[in-house]
């Protein structure tokens, strides 16, 4: 029962999301001793054997991480029909051939629309998919682990990261992966990064327990960070130095990373632009449904053939239907993807261009976004607060000569290139290596002068307490209280500004003609110290400006540091009045989040979870949100978000859960990414609300013709080639520009505006249709069942060609024309519709559907009516947006 317990609650927790580290941690610390660990896990020192690993990869699986896969491109093609308007379409076109199979006119047109939208869509996506897969590196890791042969004897060898079991005994060095969740039994200064899971830049030092520890660990419970664990070492990590021995306590699915990856693979939650397009889909859907059967009821009862008023009915269905939406938004999305991709953009799901310009809150991680990723040496002085040349050169001295692998602040210090010619006189003699216990090392260097120098340098505390005296200037002063208290003022000065601080002190001595140790750190003279930053990038001010200016709001949400965080959002621009840790918002309930994330703008320590809350949150309060990160811990809230961003030097679970790639970890990409969105929007809501405000205004323009006339306004086939013709117009929208107003804040779908729009401008076109019903009536004598081919070409035109100038009006707030005006492809194509459309009742395909020619006279009483129909919509327009404060 022991043998398997650490395993059972590791597989009982790893179904519980982020608290199964806790659940395995807080077992594994009832072992305090070797063998009792060995005997929980059912293994020894000497390693597993080949049928013990057979047995446990046979009950746990391989070592391996739950991943998402694109689907088959059979699967992407069935899901691009899974629009209802292009299922309604097919319906539609099956009624037609169930009713009238002689005449295939009809179901060829709607097919034509439904294979070009599907297409479409079906290429866009499945190219971008492809891209995305190439991103994703395909690395091959190996473990060194310790394992029994068959001949009993136990070998080190390296085996597949996948084949790791429960049990195996792992040997960690410097630049190794952790290839599993491990639990340590031996440690030499060993030091752990784990910037995958939490993002903090500096390494972490992990060790075996020991009997110390005991009280310690006996006081943890699961609201604890398990991150903190100093002998526990997580899948994903890896060594900066030092070497250790570990056990295997999890693999897979019940890993920490794995119990992370598990949470997000699956069905994602619905985005801001999935619920837009669903709402307006079944606005429309809703609209035509009440509508078609008015008309069918009207002519069956007028004309008394209720077969031809089923035709003419479903005919008014299909010109009611946008079967271009699907078209024409992924139209808009793919261009849109396309422009992204030229700025090393690669857009994974479409839907995230718009959400882009949806995006009211970008919430962003620090490390390599806002800063650099990398600690340079901000300042040195000394230990009065003044720049001292000596603290770098000692610094650089002590860095320069140390042999063990060099931390991210060594690298920093030996950035100053200029002093290595300094550094050349000197030689190594002895180090005493750095441990957390002192927290400081020390190098003992000989120039040949007859003397040795120790050079030590470490953390403030532990340096100042080995220090009997201070160098200020060329004096050398004793170390009193009243000077250790003023220098720890200072040194938390810099602290709270976001640096981490060293101090410098030297010794020097004869030569000891022995090894140095921990006993020769003592006497010494504080030099000065050394402050670090991970400095911020020259882009982030500008970018932060500029997404403020389009109206998002940054909230950076990061597991490092709370004082460095801060100290870097106030250089970059960030007000950091409010700041808050993830021990501050763990106790919370949803409203009190709500009520603090509102007016948060740095959340540091945060845990994977800690992030998805703040981010649900937000959306709770109506906000669309951005979230970019790159690490495992940011993969929950990747996944949460409207827009989940990335970068290809992300881990594979990061960018699995984001929408969009960069290839460029830069802020200025984003807003380009906003100002795109908002026009691939901008271009989206034109089509919708032309094709709606114009299905409205033909609805009333049918229903009265069907009441007054003795014939049907329109024929069928007339109807769908017409309403074909309009949607070839209206193809070129995804390549309009957007007046600069409208890129100024962030747009987002409101179902309801589309209702109002419909109402208040489509009647407008319906009182010009009724002119030209008068018309043709009376003026032209087209008032008999024998004159209906003459009055339906009269409407076909007129109809065709207010429905193209609607494009114009509708695509600004402004004048058309005169104050803005389309773009050249726009212009181009509706110009050609116009043209065609007048033409085709002198064609052949007129006579085909049953049309004539109409006399030069009508083209006079055409033009005033267009131009009066302009007017009058401009005129609404205005009217509109005073009342209403929007227009698209």
């Amino acid at each position: 029962m022991l043998k398997h317990s650490t395993q059972t609650v590791a597989g009982k927790a790893a179904g519980k999301g982020a608290s199964a580290p806790v659940r395995v941690a807080v077992a594994l610390e009832a072992f305090r001793h070797n063998e009792a660990l060995f005997a929980a896990l059912d293994t020894s020192a000497a390693g597993l054997n080949e049928e013990q690993i057979a047995e446990r990869l046979d009950r746990d699986g391989a070592n391996e991480v739950s991943h998402e896969k694109p689907p088959h491109w059979s699967r992407q093609l069935l899901r691009a029909f899974k629009n209802p308007f292009i299922i309604v379409l097919l319906v539609l076109a099956g009624v037609q051939l169930f009713t009238d199979d002689e005449d295939l006119t009809g179901p060829i047109i709607i097919a034509v629309m439904v294979a070009i939208s599907v297409l479409l869509s079906f290429t866009q996506e499945f190219r971008s998919s492809q891209a995305a897969e190439k991103l994703k590196a395909m690395v091959r890791n190996t473990a060194t682990v310790t394992r029994r042969a068959s001949d009993g004897h136990s070998e080190r060898i390296e085996v597949p990261v996948g084949e790791l079991v429960a049990g195996d005994i792992v040997h960690l060095a410097a630049g190794d992966m952790v290839p599993a969740d491990l639990r340590l039994f031996s440690a030499k200064d060993l030091f752990i990064s784990q910037a995958i899971l939490t993002g903090e830049s500096l390494p972490v030092e992990k060790a075996a327990p020991t009997p110390a520890q005991v009280a310690e660990f006996g006081g943890r419970d699961e609201h604890d960070n398990p991150l903190d664990l100093p002998t526990v070492c997580y899948m994903g990590t890896n060594v900066v130095s030092g070497t250790a021995s570990a056990v295997v306590v999890a693999t897979g699915s019940r890993t920490y990373l794995g119990s992370l990856a598990r949470t997000i693979v699956g069905q994602r939650v619905q985005t801001s632009f999935d619920r837009g397009v669903n709402s307006v889909s079944w606005l429309l859907i809703r609209f035509m449904a009440v509508m078609v059967p008015i008309v069918f009821l009207i002519n069956w009862v007028d004309k008394g053939d209720w077969l031809q008023a089923f035709l003419f009915a479903l005919s008014v269905a299909v010109g009611l239907t946008p079967e271009m939406l699907p078209l024409i938004v992924t139209a808009n999305l793919g261009k849109g993807a396309m422009a992204m991709s030229k700025r090393k953009v690669v857009v994974k799901r479409l839907n995230a261009i718009q959400n882009f310009g949806a995006m009211d809150v970008l919430c962003t991680d620090k490390t390599g976004t806002l800063t650099l990723d990398k600690i340079v040496l901000e300042r040195h002085l000394d230990l009065y607060g003044e720049e001292s040349d000596e603290a770098l050169e000692y610094g650089y001295l002590n860095s320069r000569f140390q042999t063990g692998l060099k931390n991210l602040m060594d690298k920093a210090v030996l950035a100053h290139r200029d002093l290595e010619e300094a550094a050349a006189h000197y030689r190594i003699v002895d180090e005493i290596p750095f441990d957390f216990q002192r927290r400081r090392m020390s190098v003992v260097l000989g120039n040949g002068d007859g003397n040795e120098l120790l050079v030590c340098k470490g953390a403030v505390e532990e340096m100042l307490s080995i220090c009997v005296s201070v160098k200020a200037g060329d004096e050398i002063l004793p170390m009193t209280d009243e000077m250790r208290a003023d220098i720890k003022a200072m040194t938390r000065r810099l602290n709270e500004d976001g640096l981490r601080v060293l101090v410098v002190a030297i010794k020097h001595q004869p030569p000891a003609k022995r090894a140095y140790g921990v006993g020769d750190e003592s006497g010494l003279t504080a030099i000065g110290c050394l402050a670090f930053l991970d400095p911020p990038k020259d882009t982030a001010a500008t970018a932060i400006a500029a997404l403020h200016q389009h109206g998002v709001a940054v909230k950076v949400i990061t597991g490092d540091n709370e004082a460095v965080t801060r100290k870097i959002c106030r250089e970059v621009g960030l007000d950091v009045e409010y700041s808050l840790q993830g021990k501050h918002i763990e106790p919370l309930d949803d409203a009190q989040l709500d009520e603090v994330v509102q007016r948060t703008t740095v959340f540091a320590k945060m845990s994977p979870l800690q992030k998805a809350r703040v981010v649900k949150s937000l959306q709770r309060q109506g906000h669309t949100v951005g979230f970019l990160g790159d690490g495992i811990n940011d993969a929950p809230a990747l996944r949460e978000a409207d827009v989940g961003i990335s970068v290809d030097t992300a881990t594979d679970i990061a960018k699995e859960s984001a929408d969009i790639i960069l290839l460029e970890k830069n802020l200025m990409v984003l807003e380009e990414g906003v100002l795109e969105g908002r026009v691939t929007f901008g271009n989206i809501m034109k089509y919708i609300k032309m094709t709606a405000s114009s299905n409205f205004g033909n609805v009333f323009s049918v229903l009265v013709a069907s009441a007054f006339l003795p014939f049907l306004p329109m024929l069928p086939l007339q109807i769908l080639v017409q309403n074909l013709l309009y949607d070839i117009s209206q193809l070129s929208i995804p390549f309009d520009r957007m007046d600069e107003e409208y890129l100024s804040r962030p747009r987002k779908w409101d179902a309801s505006d589309i209702g109002r729009f419909m109402v208040w401008i489509g009647p407008v076109s319906s009182i010009f249709d009724m002119t030209t019903f008068w018309l043709m009536w009376h003026y032209f004598g087209a008032n008999g069942p024998e004159h209906q081919s003459l009055f339906q070409s009269g409407w076909f035109i007129e109809g065709l060609l207010s429905q193209t100038l609607i494009v114009h009006m509708i695509r600004t707030r402004r004048v058309p024309f005169l104050q803005s005006v389309a773009a050249a492809p726009v212009l181009a194509l509706t110009t050609a519709i116009i043209i065609i459309g007048m033409l085709v009742p002198y064609s052949a395909l007129g006579a085909k559907i049953g049309m004539v020619p109409l006399p030069p006279v009508y083209f006079a009483w055409l033009a005033v009516t267009l131009l009066c129909y302009c007017g009058l919509t401009q005129l609404m327009k205005v009217i509109y947006i005073r009342r209403y404060g929007r227009w698209l």
